[in-house]
């Protein structure tokens, strides 16, 4: 059985892209590229694959395996692969994680099903999910906690009691709500001192690094040197070394995801990408849709002034 502590990702777990062709097909060749230059840090603990950032819900079920068994591959038995189980019954989410177990994934990163962000849950509902998951698959789970705005957001009662259960061993919050955050995020610590916290606050790292064992964020793609940064500075409470690292990332945060929509953060992480000298193209799935003419330039000015330009071919090809 999993322990709490089986999987340290204690440090920055990115939710990488998912490279694509320009004509549209799984981009093997990007994935190795990627993989393992994010793999090559230290304080990377593991990439979280097949998620938002990931247009998992964009790819056949051939694909997301392949996806999995691609970035396993590139970090070389490192760092663990975690993937986004996203699908909204039950009983195909516990036959999609057995899936990622077979493709070489070390846990999962287990969504709400979809239907509830409308219609929200019925009580006991979240907590059966986790558990005949994580029973029938023998997957370790995280639990996603979704912003406030939704109404598949879990309260705090249901919270503590999915990471009670056996295999679920860390949360990655996104509350999006900072009076929720400040309030639940010490209960949970307090009831479940075992349970890794990570945010994945993407637009307000700031406010939740202090609280945390680590971030598992999209962002981790475009910007590990600052964010591994970010981190130790918040496990150190040194505000002023953080601010510093927030103010210098503004500009990238704005430009990635202080968009009309947060969806258009996979494209723009995209075209960071390119910046960085990772990915040649921004080519995307539909219903993900390119950005305004002239965004790319705007996104690549911002990184470049943060200090993140492309990275050393050496480290690119590790």
């Amino acid at each position: 059985m999993t322990t709490k502590n089986s999987i340290d990702l204690k440090g920055l777990v990115p939710a990488p892209v998912t490279p694509f062709t320009r004509e549209g097909e799984i981009d093997h060749a990007a994935i190795q590229r990627l993989g393992a230059w994010l793999g090559s840090f230290k304080d990377v603990k593991g990439l979280v694959v097949l998620g938002h950032a990931g247009e998992g819900t964009f790819l056949t079920q051939d694909e997301q395996a392949a996806v999995i068994e691609s970035f396993v591959r590139s970090v070389n038995g490192t760092i663990p692969i975690i993937a986004g189980i996203t699908l909204e019954g039950t009983k195909v989410a516990a036959m999609e994680a057995k899936r990622a177990v077979k493709a070489g994934a070390k846990a999962g990163l287990l969504y709400p099903s979809h239907g509830w962000l409308r219609f929200g849950y019925q009580k006991g509902a979240p907590q059966d999910r986790y558990r005949t998951v994580y029973e029938e698959s023998g997957l370790p789970l995280i639990l996603f906690q979704y912003p406030d705005a939704t109404k598949a957001t879990y309260n705090l009662e249901t919270q503590l009691e999915i990471a009670a259960q056996p295999g679920v061993f860390a949360m990655k919050n996104g509350v999006r709500n900072m009076r929720r955050w400040d309030t639940e995020i010490p209960v949970v610590r307090r009831e479940q001192p075992d349970l890794q916290i990570l945010t994945c606050h993407d637009e307000y790292l700031l406010h939740t690094m202090f609280e945390v064992d680590g971030a598992l964020v999209g962002y981790g793609n475009i910007a590990p040197e600052p964010l591994i940064e970010l981190i130790k500075a918040g496990k150190a409470k040194d505000y002023a070394k953080a601010r510093a690292l927030h103010d210098r990332l503004l500009p990238v945060t704005k430009t990635v995801y202080h968009r009309g929509s947060h969806m258009e953060g996979t494209v723009a992480l995209k075209h960071a990408l390119v910046t960085r000298g990772i990915l040649e193209h921004a080519t995307i799935r539909s219903p993900l849709l390119p950005l305004p003419a002239g965004a790319d330039v705007e996104i690549a000015n911002a990184m470049l002034a943060a200090g993140l330009g492309p990275v050393a071919k050496q480290a690119a090809a590790a």
